[in-house]
């Protein structure tokens, strides 16, 4: 089969899963064509059945906004038809969902069909696409798609009750390559960051404010007031400097470590004892995912998603949105002594595991049969 993926190139969930959705595809003979804008960060080849196609945007002066979205079509359009593409699988809404339609009427037009699958993932639905200006484009596109699949249950409830769409929304959550994550600290990780044996915490994110990282900062206050413990943060964005000078101002020093982006953050994760999500807003909670399949618990909010991720009482625990103090208790809890953080590592490896890529992928693989199958009746 040879299948278009269309992401954001990023370290954003929907472009980490989108790679390594394509990857995998790759692994079991597909070819896979990635259509973006730059390389997707964690993009490898496999044997020559990966490729990548960039969008390139000219910087005419007339527009005062580059036109992404007609560039992306236009792309579309040519991979499709030159590499005989069977569908495309898009993943986030906007823009891809509007501009794969755009590209399909074209190519009909040219007597080429090719069905594309939109994936919902979280800020287009709850955050971007909320906005009243997107709102008409994004239930088209999802209407007019020949599939849709959302990442949680929550998601799936959240695009019914914010857009007026009457078709199936069908759910395939994200998942993480298990083989890939290492199931025992790094003990030169361990040296690095905790060299006089302390708790080591962390948190990985975008840094935006639905992230509520300053939550995550005072909930590692509290812990480290009962226990020696280090926060290290993985991420960039709009928050982080603010946090910086919050904790400048506060003297922490080397107890809590902005580490800023990382190409491999499970190797970091593996040598960790705890992860902290303490989000306002989560579809699915990838990060809390990658941190279970390196055997780290979580501790995290209950919000959207992330329930369906994080099973309290086994894998972590969960607290309602701004419990800092009970946020605080919990990973005291989880960390009091080793007999309970042993549990809950292996509840967390345990997990991790209901959402390895061997299970998952069939899935995407028999939608894409469906719809292939539909197309030619």
């Amino acid at each position: 089969m040879r299948i278009g993926i269309v992401c954001y190139p990023t370290f954003g969930g929907s472009g980490v899963v989108a790679t390594e959705l394509g990857v995998a595809l790759a692994e079991k003979g597909h070819t896979v064509h990635f259509i973006t804008y730059d390389r997707p960060v964690r993009l490898r080849d496999v044997e020559g059945r990966v490729l990548y196609h960039e969008v390139r945007v000219s910087d005419y002066p007339l527009f005062d906004y580059p036109p992404y979205e007609l560039v992306l079509t236009s792309k579309l359009v040519d991979v499709a038809g030159h590499e005989g593409l069977d569908l495309i699988h898009v993943h986030y809404a906007i823009p891809h969902a509007s501009a794969a339609w755009m590209a399909q009427r074209i190519l009909h037009a040219r007597g080429i069909r090719v069905p594309f699958i939109t994936t919902l993932h979280g800020t287009d639905i709850t955050l971007v696409g909320r906005d009243p200006s997107f709102e008409p484009v994004i239930t088209f596109s999802i209407e007019h798609s020949d599939a849709v699949t959302a990442v949680s249950e929550s998601l799936r409830r959240d695009t019914y009750a914010h857009f007026p769409v009457q078709r199936d929304i069908r759910v395939i959550p994200n998942f993480v390559c298990i083989d890939q994550y290492p199931s025992t600290p790094d003990p030169a990780i361990r040296q690095r960051y905790a060299p006089d044996g302390r708790k080591l915490l962390i948190h990985i994110s975008n840094f935006r404010p639905v992230k509520r990282v300053e939550d995550v900062l005072q909930v590692f206050l509290r812990v480290r007031e009962r226990m020696p413990a280090r926060l290290l943060l993985i991420g960039d964005g709009p928050e982080r400097q603010r946090l910086e000078n919050m904790c400048r101002q506060q003297r922490t020093g080397t107890d809590i470590q902005f580490l800023g982006k990382v190409t491999r953050p499970e190797e970091v994760l593996a040598g960790c004892d705890l992860f902290v999500l303490t989000s306002e807003s989560e579809s699915f909670g990838l990060a809390a995912l990658e941190a279970m399949a390196c055997g780290v618990p979580v501790v995290s909010t209950s919000t959207g998603g992330t329930p369906e991720v994080n099973l309290h009482g086994v894998s972590g625990l969960l607290s309602p949105v701004g419990d800092i103090d009970g946020m605080a208790a919990q990973a005291l809890e989880i960390l009091g002594d080793a007999a309970t953080a042993g549990r809950y590592r292996q509840g967390a490896l345990e997990q991790a595991r209901r959402f390895d890529v061997r299970a998952v992928l069939p899935r995407y693989e028999a939608l894409y049969a469906e719809v292939l199958a539909r197309d030619h009746e």
